[in-house]
């Protein structure tokens, strides 16, 4: 564990604007136009123009640069721009790098962005069809010619071993799917919105590699997100409750592969996620029994509850039983499961509503929300807080 002192980051930077389109399976029209979209309607809910942004972050795996967003939606002259690799891992790293860029005053304004038509589009849950070579591509090797050709194959190998470890069925991770639907229900914006769920319903649903479900799975989806960050002095200017950035961190662990990382000594846990935590806890003088709200990454739902003991809100073993009994709320927003696959940024999104307490389903007096990105791969997270 590493004993280096907290960082200098936290309460830097603030979330000031959050926006998105609608959440479909067929958008019709281009990512660019997602993602200007999302970016508009993220600069009228900061109440802040075009001209006021000098900086923007967004994804590798994202087709709409920088220069070319900014172009689209009137933003001029940048004086910093980036790219966060490692899929849904960069989400909240994403408005790490904005708050770094505001603390260190290489840039006032920075809009974070993904948009993708990941469902009527390229759909990451076909698998591997083709790639490039290169150093980071050679370790798929190791697993491609045995089958494991997706996402869900991966991390199936990882949930057998956690059940097996702790003595537990695939109704485990079922509570993590029924809280999701039960939030979507009630959240408009959500594409199960007024469909919940039950454990029959998930024990119901089909294989997909086992002990995966149809119902652990997250979705496919059109569409964009947004956020808007700024300094937290700037930020009270504005109309909305700043979401202060208390913390933010990355963490990749040791023997790191993308969601293959078959060749660690034990496979029930996500050490990439307890660097971040360990980060997270250190910078913002907080813990677990802090939290009012978790948002965790959720594209299958075994890692949630590996994420849950990462952190250490339950022991090893315990989390599924720690969802079922509602002991934090978790995914308020109906998550990747229930809301919309955005690789996480509406996951940010959720935890900003949260703070500012205009979430449809909002948690009374929230004001530590913990919000996570990817998890498999290289990830990060995000602590924020209300002002004050």
């Amino acid at each position: 564990m590493s004993l280096r002192a907290a960082d200098a980051l936290g309460g830097r930077a603030a979330v000031v604007g959050i926006g998105a389109t609608e959440f479909s399976k067929d958008s019709g029209r281009s990512e660019l136009r997602l993602a200007a979209e999302a970016v508009r309607a993220a600069l009228r809910d900061a109440g802040l123009r075009p001209a006021d942004v000098d900086g923007m972050v967004t994804f590798t795996m994202d087709t709409s640069p920088e220069i070319t967003v900014a172009q689209a939606c009137g933003i001029g002259e940048l004086s910093f721009f980036s790219r966060v690799h490692y899929g849904g891992g960069a989400a909240c790293a994403t408005v790490q790098q904005a708050a770094l860029a505001v603390a260190a005053g290489v840039a006032e304004v920075v809009v974070c962005y993904r948009a993708f038509n990941e469902r009527s589009g390229r759909r990451f849950g076909s698998g591997v069809r083709h790639r490039e070579p290169s150093a980071e591509g050679a370790a798929l090797g190791w697993v491609l010619p045995f089958g494991l050709l997706t996402p869900a194959s991966w991390v199936a190998m990882a949930a057998r071993r956690y059940l097996h470890a702790h003595g537990l069925t695939p109704e485990a991770f079922g509570h993590v799917a029924v809280v999701d639907r039960e939030y979507a229900a009630t959240n408009p914006a959500a594409y199960f919105h007024g469909r919940p769920i039950t454990l029959a319903d998930h024990a119901a649903s089909r294989w997909i590699v086992e002990p995966l479900r149809l119902l652990d799975c997250c979705q496919e989806t059109d569409g964009g997100q947004a956020v808007v960050v700024t300094s937290l002095e700037r930020a009270r200017d504005l109309p909305h409750p700043p979401a202060v950035v208390a913390a933010a961190a990355q963490g990749s662990g040791r023997a790191q592969e993308q969601m293959t990382s078959f060749y660690r000594d034990d496979l029930t846990g996500l050490p990439e996620m307890g660097v971040v935590a360990r980060q997270l806890w250190r910078t913002a003088g907080l813990g677990p029994a802090d939290v009012d709200v978790a948002i965790l990454y959720d594209h299958f739902t075994p890692f949630v509850l590996m994420q849950l003991e990462e952190f250490g809100f339950c022991g090893r073993g315990e989390a599924a039983d720690f969802v079922a009994g509602r002991t934090v709320p978790l995914n308020t927003h109906g998550g990747q499961l229930g809301e919309a696959y955005l690789h996480g940024m509406n996951g940010i999104a959720e935890g900003v509503r949260q703070v500012r307490g205009t979430a449809v389903n909002q948690v009374p007096g929230a004001e530590k929300v913990l919000v996570t990105a990817g998890t498999g791969v290289p990830t990060s997270a995000l602590l924020l807080t209300a002002d004050g």
